[in-house]
């Protein structure tokens, strides 16, 4: 007997590891809800996955995770859709770079609103009808950032931290059942994220960056091997081992170096 084909929610589907991500499920046949604030980046998204994938339903969400009410906005599309979540990839985040004290502080909050808040609601909204069908899962998408304080990125790398953690509680809570929960680690990704969050010339990035399209197959292989975290990379995998042996004040030294 064929099985019906299950759905993805994508958050920040619309640029970077977003876009991969949704390619990633496209590949293993799963119907698509896309979210973004950008409906133009949104609606090419989809023209390329139907290309590649026409027996797919590709549905477009344009809404800012920010603003109070997208959760609600996010239930009332899916209801009027008839739409089912089988599987939810939080993606959606952004990074500032500079002084605590000195960034605008509504962006900073804004920040964790999008990184923290929301994902959490988004986790709990989900997670209760994934178990009662006892499939289905979440992924996470954090960053080796989450294994280590981030001078000049500190309100970053705390909410990378807050996910990662997040993350791995939910995860041993559910282990008896069949629904997955991964969080995605990714180091330095050739995206929007470097210029955005004003990364692209700093030390790490002149390291070395991963391709986005190898970070989500990594990252979505991990997923669905229900790796309960999946850090991209050799290099990264040993940064995020290395934390736990270095001293925390060289820890603190060398990424702050690195940031600059």
């Amino acid at each position: 007997m064929k099985l019906p084909m299950q759905t993805a929610l994508i958050t920040g589907a619309s640029s970077g590891i977003g876009v991969d991500l949704a390619f990633e499920f496209a590949k293993r046949g799963h119907h698509l809800v896309l979210l973004a604030r950008r409906e133009d980046r949104l609606l090419q998204v989809k023209s390329d996955i139907l290309s590649q994938y026409p027996a797919l339903q590709v549905h477009i969400l344009v809404q800012d995770l920010i603003q109070d009410d997208a959760l609600k906005q996010i239930q009332q599309f899916l209801t009027a859709n008839n739409i089912s979540i089988d599987y939810l990839v939080n993606n959606a985040g952004f990074g500032l770079r500079g002084q605590f004290h000195e960034l605008d502080q509504q962006r900073q909050l804004d920040m964790i609103t999008l990184n923290v808040t929301r994902l959490t609601e988004l986790c709990r909204h989900f997670l209760p009808s994934m178990l009662a069908k006892n499939s289905g899962g979440i992924l996470n998408v954090a960053s080796v950032a989450g294994f280590q304080p981030g001078p000049k990125m500190s309100v970053y790398f705390a909410s990378k931290a807050f996910v990662l953690f997040l993350s791995e509680g939910i995860y041993e809570e559910i282990k008896p059942s069949h629904v997955l929960i991964s969080t995605l680690c990714p180091g330095p990704t050739a995206s929007e994220f470097g210029k955005v969050s004003d990364m692209e010339n700093t030390r790490l990035f002149d390291h070395g960056v991963m391709a986005s399209a190898e970070v989500a197959r990594i990252g979505v292989d991990g997923f669905f091997r229900n790796q309960a975290i999946v850090i991209t990379g050799f290099k990264n995998k040993i940064l995020a081992i290395l934390n736990r042996f270095v001293p925390r004040f060289l820890v603190r030294k060398i990424a702050h170096f690195l940031q600059t």
